[in-house]
């Protein structure tokens, strides 16, 4: 009994401790094909508000890109971007000979409440825990909680033809830490583009 107990601890440990982000939808163009060519380049855009998130964000792409990859806030800040929309895109595509364009935003926030049912403890050990504990079992209520889904868009275009070819969602609940979130977010995307072929 007791190593069932143990067994069952470690998987709700390693559950609880998993990471918080997942895909939950992805699609690829079936008649497109990304090979990992030597003249790949990829401009990456993270379309955020805090100009520090944009940085890490687009950084955090970058590093897990196989080909040339460049943070788009090297040549241009949030700004400059917006003001320029998109002829300043378009130009900064052109004159860096960009290949292809991955693009982050935060498509919405969801908020889910599901109840979480209460449990009941029971003392059969031996008189002394049932005296302390003054009855023989006790109950935690059961309770609603809301969490809250960050929903985050990634899509992939070729430049010329101007045409996507690839698009994933990811699905955060209840980011408590920034940093930790944007290397799951990630994490998550490059599996499954890796998994898709479309990793460039």
């Amino acid at each position: 009994m007791r190593g069932i107990l143990i067994a069952v601890f470690v998987v709700v440990f390693m559950v609880a401790c998993g990471p918080t982000t997942q895909i939950v939808k992805s699609w690829r163009d079936p008649g497109a094909t990304v090979t990992q060519a030597a003249n790949n380049k990829i401009l990456v855009i993270a379309m955020v508000k805090d100009e520090t998130s944009r940085r890490v964000v687009e950084d955090q792409l970058v590093k897990r890109m196989t080909g040339k990859a460049v943070a788009s806030y090297s040549m241009l800040n949030s700004e400059a971007m917006k003001s320029g929309g998109e002829a300043a895109l378009n130009n900064m595509l052109t004159d860096g000979q960009y290949t292809h364009i991955l693009m982050v935003r935060l498509a919405d926030i969801e908020e889910e409440t599901r109840y979480v049912p209460g449990a009941t403890h029971g003392y059969y050990g031996g008189y002394g825990r049932y005296y302390g504990y003054g009855a023989a079992f006790y109950t935690d209520p059961g309770y609603y909680t809301t969490d809250k889904n960050y929903m985050v868009e990634t899509l992939v275009y070729t430049v010329n033809p101007d045409k996507l070819v690839w698009a994933g969602t990811t699905e955060t609940v209840n980011p408590t830490d920034i940093d930790k979130t944007i290397n799951e977010i990630a994490d998550a995307v490059a599996a499954k583009m890796r998994e898709d072929g479309f990793l460039i």
